[in-house]
Protein backbone atom coordinates (compact mmCIF):
# COMPACT_ATOMS: atom_id res chain seq x y z
CA UNK A 1 0.00 0.00 0.00
CA UNK A 2 2.80 2.49 0.81
CA UNK A 3 4.25 1.87 -2.61
CA UNK A 4 1.12 2.92 -4.13
CA UNK A 5 0.80 6.00 -2.31
CA UNK A 6 4.14 6.80 -3.09
CA UNK A 7 3.17 6.25 -7.09
CA UNK A 8 0.00 8.02 -6.27
CA UNK A 9 2.15 11.33 -4.90
CA UNK A 10 4.81 11.35 -7.65
CA UNK A 11 1.27 11.38 -10.48
CA UNK A 12 0.08 14.19 -8.74
CA UNK A 13 3.56 15.53 -8.24
CA UNK A 14 4.16 15.65 -11.99
CA UNK A 15 1.47 16.80 -13.07
CA UNK A 16 1.35 19.47 -10.39
CA UNK A 17 4.76 21.10 -12.10
CA UNK A 18 3.31 20.91 -15.63
CA UNK A 19 0.57 22.77 -14.95
CA UNK A 20 2.25 25.16 -12.78
CA UNK A 21 4.47 26.30 -16.47
CA UNK A 22 1.06 27.95 -17.11
CA UNK A 23 0.21 29.51 -13.85
CA UNK A 24 2.16 32.29 -14.84
CA UNK A 25 -0.10 32.89 -17.68
CA UNK A 26 -3.77 33.43 -15.93
CA UNK A 27 -4.76 36.14 -13.48
CA UNK A 28 -5.00 36.50 -10.45
CA UNK A 29 -7.11 34.33 -8.38
CA UNK A 30 -8.27 37.90 -6.32
CA UNK A 31 -8.48 40.23 -9.73
CA UNK A 32 -11.81 40.13 -12.08
CA UNK A 33 -12.04 42.07 -15.38
CA UNK A 34 -12.11 41.99 -19.12
CA UNK A 35 -9.67 40.71 -21.92
CA UNK A 36 -9.84 40.02 -25.52
CA UNK A 37 -7.61 39.89 -29.01
CA UNK A 38 -8.18 42.70 -31.35
CA UNK A 39 -7.24 40.87 -35.25
CA UNK A 40 -7.78 41.72 -38.68
CA UNK A 41 -10.12 38.87 -39.96
CA UNK A 42 -9.57 40.05 -43.32
CA UNK A 43 -5.95 39.88 -43.37
CA UNK A 44 -5.79 35.99 -41.97
CA UNK A 45 -6.09 37.36 -38.33
CA UNK A 46 -3.31 39.87 -38.20
CA UNK A 47 -2.75 41.67 -34.79
CA UNK A 48 -4.11 45.08 -34.39
CA UNK A 49 -2.59 47.63 -32.07
CA UNK A 50 -2.82 50.68 -30.65
CA UNK A 51 -6.29 50.56 -30.44
CA UNK A 52 -7.79 51.76 -27.15
CA UNK A 53 -10.64 50.43 -25.08
CA UNK A 54 -12.63 51.87 -21.88
CA UNK A 55 -14.77 49.91 -19.52
CA UNK A 56 -17.82 51.64 -18.23
CA UNK A 57 -19.40 50.53 -15.08
CA UNK A 58 -23.56 50.49 -14.96
CA UNK A 59 -23.89 54.47 -13.90
CA UNK A 60 -21.58 55.03 -17.54
CA UNK A 61 -18.34 55.99 -15.10
CA UNK A 62 -15.22 55.28 -17.09
CA UNK A 63 -13.65 52.27 -14.47
CA UNK A 64 -10.59 51.96 -16.09
CA UNK A 65 -8.91 52.04 -20.07
CA UNK A 66 -5.73 50.06 -22.06
CA UNK A 67 -4.39 50.03 -25.25
CA UNK A 68 -4.14 46.88 -27.67
CA UNK A 69 -0.64 45.31 -27.21
CA UNK A 70 1.74 44.64 -30.12
CA UNK A 71 0.16 41.27 -30.52
CA UNK A 72 -3.58 42.64 -30.28
CA UNK A 73 -3.98 41.65 -26.54
CA UNK A 74 -5.57 43.46 -24.20
CA UNK A 75 -6.95 43.30 -20.29
CA UNK A 76 -8.68 45.52 -18.36
CA UNK A 77 -8.95 45.37 -14.53
CA UNK A 78 -12.27 46.02 -12.36
CA UNK A 79 -12.06 47.10 -8.97
CA UNK A 80 -15.16 44.60 -7.84
CA UNK A 81 -17.47 41.93 -8.89
CA UNK A 82 -20.51 43.83 -11.30
CA UNK A 83 -22.16 44.44 -14.53
CA UNK A 84 -19.94 46.79 -16.95
CA UNK A 85 -19.56 47.80 -20.70
CA UNK A 86 -16.46 47.58 -22.88
CA UNK A 87 -16.74 50.30 -25.39
CA UNK A 88 -13.95 50.31 -28.24
CA UNK A 89 -12.72 54.22 -29.25
CA UNK A 90 -12.94 53.65 -33.37
CA UNK A 91 -10.92 56.85 -33.84
CA UNK A 92 -7.80 54.88 -32.90
CA UNK A 93 -8.60 52.40 -35.79
CA UNK A 94 -6.32 52.05 -38.85
CA UNK A 95 -7.82 54.33 -41.09
CA UNK A 96 -8.82 51.04 -43.50
CA UNK A 97 -10.20 49.30 -40.52
CA UNK A 98 -14.05 48.86 -38.55
CA UNK A 99 -15.99 46.87 -36.58
CA UNK A 100 -17.13 44.12 -38.68
CA UNK A 101 -20.93 43.43 -36.38
CA UNK A 102 -20.84 47.19 -36.81
CA UNK A 103 -21.06 47.58 -33.10
CA UNK A 104 -18.46 49.08 -30.66
CA UNK A 105 -19.91 48.90 -27.51
CA UNK A 106 -20.91 45.30 -25.78
CA UNK A 107 -24.23 45.46 -23.01
CA UNK A 108 -23.53 45.04 -19.68
CA UNK A 109 -21.36 42.17 -18.97
CA UNK A 110 -21.78 40.63 -15.44
CA UNK A 111 -18.10 39.84 -13.86
CA UNK A 112 -17.86 37.71 -10.85
CA UNK A 113 -15.41 37.89 -8.34
CA UNK A 114 -12.17 36.25 -9.32
CA UNK A 115 -13.30 35.60 -13.07
CA UNK A 116 -12.19 37.38 -16.39
CA UNK A 117 -14.62 38.20 -19.35
CA UNK A 118 -13.66 37.80 -22.55
CA UNK A 119 -15.30 41.35 -25.27
CA UNK A 120 -14.76 40.31 -28.71
CA UNK A 121 -14.32 43.21 -31.58
CA UNK A 122 -13.85 41.57 -34.91
CA UNK A 123 -12.26 43.90 -37.27
CA UNK A 124 -12.39 44.20 -40.92
CA UNK A 125 -11.96 46.39 -44.27
CA UNK A 126 -15.72 46.62 -44.03
CA UNK A 127 -19.32 45.82 -42.24
CA UNK A 128 -20.61 42.00 -42.90
CA UNK A 129 -24.05 43.64 -43.51
CA UNK A 130 -25.19 47.03 -43.52
CA UNK A 131 -25.96 48.70 -40.37
CA UNK A 132 -29.66 48.89 -39.56
CA UNK A 133 -29.81 52.51 -38.34
CA UNK A 134 -33.39 52.92 -38.24
CA UNK A 135 -34.03 51.22 -34.87
CA UNK A 136 -36.21 48.04 -35.95
CA UNK A 137 -37.02 45.74 -33.77
CA UNK A 138 -34.81 41.78 -34.08
CA UNK A 139 -38.58 40.99 -35.58
CA UNK A 140 -38.73 43.03 -38.36
CA UNK A 141 -35.10 42.20 -40.13
CA UNK A 142 -35.24 39.77 -42.69
CA UNK A 143 -32.27 37.55 -42.33
CA UNK A 144 -29.87 39.40 -45.14
CA UNK A 145 -30.31 42.51 -42.71
CA UNK A 146 -29.49 41.27 -39.70
CA UNK A 147 -25.81 42.24 -38.78
CA UNK A 148 -23.43 39.82 -37.32
CA UNK A 149 -23.14 38.44 -33.41
CA UNK A 150 -20.52 37.46 -31.50
CA UNK A 151 -20.89 34.67 -29.12
CA UNK A 152 -19.12 35.62 -25.63
CA UNK A 153 -18.24 31.65 -25.14
CA UNK A 154 -17.33 30.66 -28.14
CA UNK A 155 -16.12 33.66 -29.66
CA UNK A 156 -17.72 32.71 -33.30
CA UNK A 157 -18.92 35.96 -34.92
CA UNK A 158 -22.23 34.63 -36.99
CA UNK A 159 -23.85 36.47 -39.74
CA UNK A 160 -27.18 36.46 -40.61
CA UNK A 161 -29.30 32.82 -40.31
CA UNK A 162 -32.14 34.60 -38.79
CA UNK A 163 -34.77 32.17 -40.42
CA UNK A 164 -36.30 29.18 -38.53
CA UNK A 165 -34.92 26.69 -41.27
CA UNK A 166 -31.54 28.44 -40.70
CA UNK A 167 -31.39 28.20 -37.22
CA UNK A 168 -32.36 24.62 -36.74
CA UNK A 169 -29.71 23.96 -39.42
CA UNK A 170 -27.28 25.43 -36.95
CA UNK A 171 -28.53 23.93 -33.86
CA UNK A 172 -28.07 20.20 -35.68
CA UNK A 173 -25.13 21.06 -36.39
CA UNK A 174 -23.85 22.27 -33.50
CA UNK A 175 -25.25 19.30 -31.62
CA UNK A 176 -23.63 16.82 -33.83
CA UNK A 177 -20.11 19.01 -33.63
CA UNK A 178 -20.11 18.89 -29.58
CA UNK A 179 -21.89 14.98 -30.03
CA UNK A 180 -18.07 14.58 -31.24
CA UNK A 181 -15.53 15.92 -28.68
CA UNK A 182 -18.15 14.06 -26.47
CA UNK A 183 -17.36 11.21 -27.91
CA UNK A 184 -13.84 10.87 -27.72
CA UNK A 185 -13.45 11.09 -24.46
CA UNK A 186 -16.37 8.51 -24.16
CA UNK A 187 -14.48 5.90 -26.19
CA UNK A 188 -11.48 6.42 -23.84
CA UNK A 189 -14.03 5.75 -20.90
CA UNK A 190 -16.03 2.93 -22.37
CA UNK A 191 -12.87 1.04 -22.96
CA UNK A 192 -11.28 1.39 -20.26
CA UNK A 193 -14.54 -0.10 -18.21
CA UNK A 194 -14.85 -2.68 -21.06
CA UNK A 195 -11.56 -3.74 -20.31
CA UNK A 196 -10.79 -3.16 -16.63
CA UNK A 197 -14.48 -2.98 -15.17
CA UNK A 198 -13.78 0.54 -13.57
CA UNK A 199 -16.08 2.93 -13.60
CA UNK A 200 -13.73 5.95 -13.38
CA UNK A 201 -15.11 9.01 -12.48
CA UNK A 202 -11.39 11.05 -12.83
CA UNK A 203 -11.63 10.26 -16.54
CA UNK A 204 -13.53 14.20 -16.90
CA UNK A 205 -10.46 15.18 -15.33
CA UNK A 206 -8.26 13.69 -18.11
CA UNK A 207 -10.15 16.22 -20.68
CA UNK A 208 -9.50 18.55 -18.38
CA UNK A 209 -5.57 18.08 -18.64
CA UNK A 210 -5.52 17.75 -22.34
CA UNK A 211 -7.14 21.54 -22.28
CA UNK A 212 -4.88 22.47 -20.04
CA UNK A 213 -1.42 21.10 -21.63
CA UNK A 214 -2.67 22.78 -24.76
CA UNK A 215 -3.04 25.94 -23.36
CA UNK A 216 0.63 25.48 -21.44
CA UNK A 217 2.15 25.25 -24.63
CA UNK A 218 0.78 27.66 -26.86
CA UNK A 219 0.57 30.53 -24.32
CA UNK A 220 3.49 30.24 -22.07
CA UNK A 221 5.82 28.58 -24.77
CA UNK A 222 4.90 30.01 -27.63
CA UNK A 223 3.66 27.13 -29.75
CA UNK A 224 1.19 27.52 -32.50
CA UNK A 225 -1.87 25.95 -31.58
CA UNK A 226 -1.85 23.51 -35.05
CA UNK A 227 1.39 21.95 -33.06
CA UNK A 228 0.22 22.79 -29.58
CA UNK A 229 -2.58 20.30 -29.48
CA UNK A 230 -0.96 17.51 -30.78
CA UNK A 231 1.81 18.20 -28.24
CA UNK A 232 -1.44 18.03 -25.99
CA UNK A 233 -2.63 14.80 -27.34
CA UNK A 234 1.06 13.07 -26.80
CA UNK A 235 0.89 14.42 -23.11
CA UNK A 236 -2.37 13.11 -22.25
CA UNK A 237 -1.13 9.69 -23.14
CA UNK A 238 1.51 9.66 -21.20
CA UNK A 239 -0.02 10.35 -18.83
CA UNK A 240 -2.83 8.00 -19.21
CA UNK A 241 0.36 5.44 -19.36
CA UNK A 242 1.77 7.01 -16.11
CA UNK A 243 -1.82 6.31 -14.52
CA UNK A 244 -1.45 2.94 -15.16
CA UNK A 245 1.62 1.91 -14.70
CA UNK A 246 2.30 3.50 -11.55
CA UNK A 247 -1.46 3.35 -9.96
CA UNK A 248 -4.10 1.47 -11.53
CA UNK A 249 -1.92 -1.23 -12.49
CA UNK A 250 -0.65 -1.77 -8.79
CA UNK A 251 -4.11 -1.26 -7.49
CA UNK A 252 -4.95 -4.40 -9.70
CA UNK A 253 -2.53 -6.50 -9.22
CA UNK A 254 -3.03 -6.19 -5.42
CA UNK A 255 -6.53 -7.51 -6.11
CA UNK A 256 -8.76 -4.25 -4.89
CA UNK A 257 -12.08 -4.74 -5.78
CA UNK A 258 -13.83 -2.59 -8.59
CA UNK A 259 -15.78 -0.47 -5.92
CA UNK A 260 -12.68 0.55 -3.81
CA UNK A 261 -11.43 1.40 -7.47
CA UNK A 262 -13.93 3.34 -8.10
CA UNK A 263 -14.33 5.22 -4.46
CA UNK A 264 -10.48 5.98 -4.94
CA UNK A 265 -11.13 7.45 -8.83
CA UNK A 266 -13.42 10.35 -7.16
CA UNK A 267 -10.60 10.95 -4.68
CA UNK A 268 -8.50 11.48 -7.66
CA UNK A 269 -10.48 13.35 -9.77
CA UNK A 270 -11.12 15.92 -6.95
CA UNK A 271 -7.17 16.12 -6.41
CA UNK A 272 -6.64 16.71 -9.75
CA UNK A 273 -9.14 19.45 -10.56
CA UNK A 274 -8.43 21.26 -7.66
CA UNK A 275 -4.62 21.39 -8.15
CA UNK A 276 -5.60 22.66 -11.60
CA UNK A 277 -7.27 24.95 -9.99
CA UNK A 278 -4.60 25.98 -8.01
CA UNK A 279 -1.81 26.41 -10.28
CA UNK A 280 -4.03 27.86 -13.25
CA UNK A 281 -6.87 30.06 -11.23
CA UNK A 282 -10.48 29.66 -11.53
CA UNK A 283 -10.85 31.63 -15.08
CA UNK A 284 -11.73 30.60 -18.51
CA UNK A 285 -8.29 30.86 -20.21
CA UNK A 286 -7.89 31.02 -24.10
CA UNK A 287 -5.02 30.05 -26.91
CA UNK A 288 -3.26 32.80 -28.12
CA UNK A 289 -5.00 32.40 -31.78
CA UNK A 290 -7.96 31.72 -33.38
CA UNK A 291 -10.15 33.37 -30.91
CA UNK A 292 -12.67 34.71 -32.72
CA UNK A 293 -13.87 33.43 -36.11
CA UNK A 294 -16.36 34.17 -39.02
CA UNK A 295 -19.01 31.98 -39.57
CA UNK A 296 -18.66 30.10 -43.25
CA UNK A 297 -22.11 30.25 -44.82
CA UNK A 298 -22.81 26.70 -46.06
CA UNK A 299 -26.77 27.26 -46.75
CA UNK A 300 -28.01 24.56 -44.32
CA UNK A 301 -25.65 25.71 -41.07
CA UNK A 302 -22.71 28.33 -40.19
CA UNK A 303 -19.36 26.78 -38.93
CA UNK A 304 -15.92 28.63 -38.00
CA UNK A 305 -13.42 27.09 -39.70
CA UNK A 306 -11.93 25.81 -36.27
CA UNK A 307 -14.89 23.77 -35.90
CA UNK A 308 -14.73 22.53 -39.06
CA UNK A 309 -11.13 21.03 -38.17
CA UNK A 310 -12.44 19.90 -35.09
CA UNK A 311 -15.15 17.67 -37.53
CA UNK A 312 -12.22 16.41 -39.23
CA UNK A 313 -9.84 15.56 -36.89
CA UNK A 314 -12.44 13.63 -34.82
CA UNK A 315 -13.59 11.85 -37.11
CA UNK A 316 -10.14 10.57 -38.27
CA UNK A 317 -9.31 10.03 -34.62
CA UNK A 318 -12.93 7.52 -34.36
CA UNK A 319 -12.08 6.13 -38.09
CA UNK A 320 -8.86 5.28 -36.99
CA UNK A 321 -9.69 3.74 -33.60
CA UNK A 322 -12.53 1.79 -35.09
CA UNK A 323 -9.84 0.42 -37.75
CA UNK A 324 -7.39 -0.45 -34.52
CA UNK A 325 -10.25 -2.48 -33.09
CA UNK A 326 -11.47 -4.06 -35.99
CA UNK A 327 -8.09 -5.26 -37.89
CA UNK A 328 -5.38 -5.22 -36.01
CA UNK A 329 -3.59 -7.08 -33.30
CA UNK A 330 -3.93 -4.92 -30.28
CA UNK A 331 -7.58 -4.28 -31.56
CA UNK A 332 -8.36 -8.26 -31.57
CA UNK A 333 -6.68 -8.51 -28.06
CA UNK A 334 -8.72 -5.68 -26.71
CA UNK A 335 -11.43 -7.08 -28.14
CA UNK A 336 -10.64 -10.68 -25.97
CA UNK A 337 -10.10 -8.98 -22.80
CA UNK A 338 -13.17 -7.22 -22.58
CA UNK A 339 -15.19 -10.14 -23.74
CA UNK A 340 -13.23 -12.47 -20.80
CA UNK A 341 -9.73 -11.14 -19.63
CA UNK A 342 -9.65 -14.82 -18.25
CA UNK A 343 -9.86 -16.60 -21.01
CA UNK A 344 -7.80 -13.75 -22.90
CA UNK A 345 -4.97 -14.36 -20.26
CA UNK A 346 -5.33 -18.16 -20.52
CA UNK A 347 -4.43 -17.84 -24.69
CA UNK A 348 -1.32 -16.31 -24.09
CA UNK A 349 -2.53 -12.63 -24.00
CA UNK A 350 -0.24 -10.50 -21.79
CA UNK A 351 -3.83 -8.58 -20.34
CA UNK A 352 -1.90 -6.17 -18.05
CA UNK A 353 -0.33 -4.98 -21.23
CA UNK A 354 -3.49 -4.71 -23.01
CA UNK A 355 -5.05 -2.73 -20.02
CA UNK A 356 -2.28 -0.25 -20.17
CA UNK A 357 -2.59 0.35 -23.86
CA UNK A 358 -6.17 1.28 -23.44
CA UNK A 359 -5.36 3.67 -20.57
CA UNK A 360 -2.57 5.34 -22.86
CA UNK A 361 -5.02 5.35 -25.86
CA UNK A 362 -8.01 6.52 -23.42
CA UNK A 363 -6.07 9.70 -22.25
CA UNK A 364 -5.01 10.83 -25.52
CA UNK A 365 -8.58 10.54 -26.71
CA UNK A 366 -9.62 12.48 -23.57
CA UNK A 367 -6.76 15.18 -24.28
CA UNK A 368 -7.92 15.40 -27.72
CA UNK A 369 -11.43 16.22 -26.60
CA UNK A 370 -9.62 18.47 -24.21
CA UNK A 371 -8.05 20.49 -26.63
CA UNK A 372 -10.72 20.50 -29.20
CA UNK A 373 -12.99 21.68 -26.22
CA UNK A 374 -10.44 24.66 -25.57
CA UNK A 375 -10.14 25.64 -29.23
CA UNK A 376 -13.69 26.59 -29.13
CA UNK A 377 -14.61 27.57 -25.32
CA UNK A 378 -11.45 27.71 -23.27
CA UNK A 379 -10.13 25.95 -20.70
CA UNK A 380 -11.03 25.80 -17.09
CA UNK A 381 -10.05 23.86 -14.43
CA UNK A 382 -13.72 22.20 -13.63
CA UNK A 383 -14.53 21.86 -17.98
CA UNK A 384 -13.74 17.67 -17.52
CA UNK A 385 -16.22 17.50 -14.85
CA UNK A 386 -18.74 19.39 -16.07
CA UNK A 387 -18.99 17.38 -19.32
CA UNK A 388 -18.52 13.82 -17.23
CA UNK A 389 -22.22 13.42 -16.30
CA UNK A 390 -22.51 13.70 -20.55
CA UNK A 391 -19.36 11.31 -21.02
CA UNK A 392 -21.10 8.73 -18.62
CA UNK A 393 -24.78 9.22 -20.46
CA UNK A 394 -23.14 8.40 -23.79
CA UNK A 395 -21.25 5.47 -22.62
CA UNK A 396 -24.95 4.10 -21.31
CA UNK A 397 -26.59 5.14 -23.71
CA UNK A 398 -24.93 3.55 -26.58
CA UNK A 399 -23.95 0.41 -24.50
CA UNK A 400 -21.59 -0.06 -21.53
CA UNK A 401 -18.27 -1.31 -23.13
CA UNK A 402 -18.53 -0.75 -26.76
CA UNK A 403 -16.51 1.74 -28.14
CA UNK A 404 -19.43 2.50 -31.73
CA UNK A 405 -22.08 2.66 -29.43
CA UNK A 406 -19.79 5.44 -27.04
CA UNK A 407 -19.37 7.34 -30.57
CA UNK A 408 -23.50 6.95 -31.28
CA UNK A 409 -24.44 7.72 -27.66
CA UNK A 410 -22.28 11.02 -27.77
CA UNK A 411 -23.74 12.41 -31.00
CA UNK A 412 -27.89 12.12 -29.61
CA UNK A 413 -26.58 13.37 -26.77
CA UNK A 414 -24.93 15.97 -28.32
CA UNK A 415 -27.97 16.99 -30.87
CA UNK A 416 -30.59 16.70 -28.31
CA UNK A 417 -28.55 19.12 -25.92
CA UNK A 418 -28.52 21.90 -28.47
CA UNK A 419 -32.17 20.92 -29.79
CA UNK A 420 -33.22 21.15 -26.57
CA UNK A 421 -32.36 25.13 -26.39
CA UNK A 422 -35.17 26.05 -28.96
CA UNK A 423 -37.56 25.61 -26.06
CA UNK A 424 -35.91 25.81 -23.25
CA UNK A 425 -32.92 28.14 -21.25
CA UNK A 426 -29.88 27.20 -22.63
CA UNK A 427 -28.43 26.85 -19.16
CA UNK A 428 -30.99 23.99 -18.38
CA UNK A 429 -29.79 22.63 -22.25
CA UNK A 430 -28.17 19.44 -21.09
CA UNK A 431 -31.42 18.10 -19.58
CA UNK A 432 -32.51 17.15 -22.94
CA UNK A 433 -29.61 15.28 -23.50
CA UNK A 434 -29.83 13.22 -20.33
CA UNK A 435 -33.98 12.81 -20.57
CA UNK A 436 -32.93 11.11 -23.78
CA UNK A 437 -31.17 8.86 -22.09
CA UNK A 438 -33.77 8.22 -19.41
CA UNK A 439 -36.41 7.56 -22.28
CA UNK A 440 -34.16 5.17 -24.33
CA UNK A 441 -32.88 2.99 -21.28
CA UNK A 442 -36.85 2.59 -20.05
CA UNK A 443 -36.93 1.19 -23.50
CA UNK A 444 -33.59 -0.57 -23.95
CA UNK A 445 -31.81 -1.18 -20.60
CA UNK A 446 -28.42 -2.70 -22.40
CA UNK A 447 -27.99 0.44 -24.13
CA UNK A 448 -28.58 1.28 -28.24
CA UNK A 449 -25.50 -1.13 -28.95
CA UNK A 450 -24.93 -3.01 -25.77
CA UNK A 451 -25.88 -7.08 -25.41
CA UNK A 452 -28.55 -8.46 -22.79
CA UNK A 453 -27.35 -9.82 -19.67
CA UNK A 454 -29.11 -12.35 -18.12
CA UNK A 455 -29.15 -11.41 -14.46
CA UNK A 456 -29.32 -14.17 -11.78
Amino acid sequence: MRRIGISLCALVGALFVLLGLGASAGWAQDEQGFKGVLENKDADDEPVAGVTLTVYDANDSEVGTAESADDGTWEILVPEPGEYRVELDESTLPDDLVVRTGRNSTDLLRVDAGAVRNALFPLGSSLNEPDNSSGDTEGSQSPEEEKCIVDEETGEEICGGGSGFARWGNVIYNGLHFGLIIGLAAVGLSLVYGTMGLTNFAHGELVTFGGAMAYIVNVSFGVPVVWAMPAAVILGGLFGWLQDRFFWGQLRRRGTGLVTMMIISIGFALILRYMTNYTMGPNTERFNEYVSQTSIDFVLFQATPKKLIIDAVAIAAVIIVGLVLMYTRIGKAIRAVADNPSLAGASGIDVDRVIRWVWTAGGALAALAGAALTLDRGVKFDMGMQLLLLIFAAVILGGLGTAFGAILGALLIGVFTQVSTMWIEPQLKYVGGLAVLIVVLLIRPQGILGRRERIG
